[in-house]
């Protein structure tokens, strides 16, 4: 059996995923290397019990804090990655998230590159990813070279009215970029589309492969090509180099109680930021003491994840919306009237349920206790508040001796955030979209504890420099000729918007470079 391929991609998710697409045509020899397995379709995809309460599609994985005390991350290993239960808001950073910006609690720096080096691969992507938006509509948006190839999905009656008292008020809502399967007129699916406006969206899997994940867009599609393979149950255990230490020569993969070995010309890892961190940090040897790519020591650091919180605002009369997730309000992005600061973005969450507020009963600050929280959730309209964090290289990843992840973090720019909710508040006071209840109106919030991991980001930054970065401006590890990044690790900040698109318009990006540097003109 041929062990070696022209590029090996470990990882199947928005970068891993939708780097062996787009490299598919090229005819080149290519081996995906997947952790997991397929994600089984059954209909306890669609069950908020099995998903949230039982947490059943989260790996049985313990990792742990700064003071040795184990959490379990909210983490998925699959084929596509953690695009199988994201909420697939496909947003792209601002032009002036490339840019330093001045934070209340600090600096978020510049990028090595500008909007505009990405600005066509965020096209691509969007196209790629079905995502469904309208241009023109969000204040903070930077020039598009195309419009959305896809219309946005239409708000239920309840978030049209939110979204209507909104724009009274002056603020400029807009529909919320999604990456979804729909077809859909009068508010309904089509009998030709995939999805069919469940309320099992945000956080589940897709029993009907309507969400826009890695898989189902890249992965499979890719795997029609008879030059790319795909090994599941491949935990990449660490990478070997050759005595200069500047070649990876060989990936080592435990797989069904054995140990194997794959090389490749090109090696790309694509893990996710904390566990691509730690494969690097795993791979040391004595030409990589620090960890594989190390010598600037930025390796694991300056883990980033957003500041964010969940908030229910919860009325006196029920709120019957299906599919919830179709707004999101910019206005305060990077300032407010009030305040010359960021305080990030809004957006809808998917609605909740009774078992969703089960399975993260603990977090919530529940003053009425007697109320169920099936009636809570019958009556809350949901959304999703994330801030930007800064990156800070004491907030990290690293592997104890028992080779076991260890995560440190340390909240920053909290204040922006804390500011942000409470416009929200003001402004759902102001158009008294929320009677009272039982005299008072009712607000809970609950911010993302330690194992929240969704966002992921900043642990292998890229840069110009070698000193402090460990990638260069094509996510080519500066001390090796053969080992590249894909995943979100490569982000020097994280914006206050969320992650993937720039990861699938990055590893298109990173694509063309690989496809010029093998000499093969394919490409999708």
């Amino acid at each position: 059996m041929d062990n070696h391929y022209d590029i090996i991609v470990i990882g199947t998710g928005a970068g891993g995923g939708t780097l062996a697409y787009h490299l598919a045509p090229s005819g080149k020899r290519i081996l995906l290397l997947e952790r997991g397995g397929y994600l089984s379709r059954e209909k306890d995809n669609w069950d908020s019990r099995a998903v949230f309460v039982e947490s059943k599609y989260r790996a049985k994985e313990t990792w742990y804090d700064k003071d040795g005390k184990a959490f379990y991350p909210g983490i998925q290993y699959y084929v596509g990655g953690n695009t199988k239960v994201y909420g697939a808001a496909l947003l792209r950073f601002r032009e002036a998230d490339f840019g330093e910006v001045i934070h209340h609690g600090g600096v978020s720096p510049a990028w090595p590159l500008r909007y505009g080096d990405l600005e066509p691969y965020y096209t691509k992507a969007e196209d790629l990813y079905h995502v469904h938006g309208q241009r023109g509509v969000d204040p903070t948006e930077g020039e598009a070279s195309a419009p959305y190839r896809y219309p946005p999905v239409s708000h239920e009656p309840r978030i049209q009215e939110l979204f209507d008292d909104f724009r009274r008020l002056g603020h400029r809502p807009f529909p919320l970029p999604l990456g979804i399967l729909l077809d859909e007129a009068e508010g309904k699916a089509l009998h030709t589309s995939a999805c069919v406006r469940c309320p099992a969206f945000d956080g589940f899997p897709c029993l009907v492969n309507g969400k826009a994940d890695a898989q189902v867009i890249c992965v499979d599609p890719a795997l029609e090509h008879s030059n790319v393979e795909l090994l599941t149950g491949a935990y990449v255990d660490r990478l070997e180099t050759d005595p200069s230490g500047r070649l990876v020569t060989k990936v080592i993969v435990k797989r069904k109680d054995a140990v194997e070995g794959y090389s490749a010309d090109i090696v790309v890892v694509s893990c996710g930021a904390v566990n691509s961190a730690a494969l690097l940090l795993r791979s040391a040897n004595g030409k990589h003491p620090a960890g594989l790519a190390n010598s600037s020591d930025v390796v694991g650091r300056h883990y980033m994840r957003h500041n964010c919180s969940a908030f229910m605002a919860i009325s006196k009369d029920p709120n019957p919306t299906v599919f919830q997730k179709t707004l999101a309000l910019n206005d305060f992005y990077f300032r407010s009237e009030d305040w010359d600061y960021p305080l990030g973005e809004i957006q809808m969450l998917g609605k909740s349920d009774g078992e969703m507020l089960k399975g993260e009963a603990p977090g919530w600050a529940i003053w009425k206790p007697e109320f169920a929280l099936d009636f809570l959730a019958e009556h809350s309209i949901d959304f999703w508040l994330q801030s930007e964090d800064l990156p800070d290289p004491n907030n990290r990843v690293t592997i104890n001796p028992h080779g076991q992840i260890v995560l440190n973090i340390q909240e920053t720019n909290l204040e922006g955030h804390q500011r942000l909710t409470a416009k929200l508040k003001a402004m759902l006071s102001e158009i008294g979209c929320h009677d009272q209840l039982m005299h008072r109106s009712l607000y809970l919030g609950k911010n993302i504890p330690i194992g929240g991991t969704a966002h992921q980001a900043g642990t292998i930054r890229f840069g110009r420099d070698p000193k402090t970065s460990a990638l260069d401006v094509n996510c080519k590890a500066h001390d090796l000729d053969n080992l590249y990044v894909v995943d979100a690790s490569f982000f020097v900040s994280i914006a206050a918007v969320n992650p993937s698109l720039t990861i699938m318009a990055n590893a298109l990006r990173v694509g063309d470079h690989l496809l010029e540097r093998l000499g093969s003109s394919g490409g999708s």
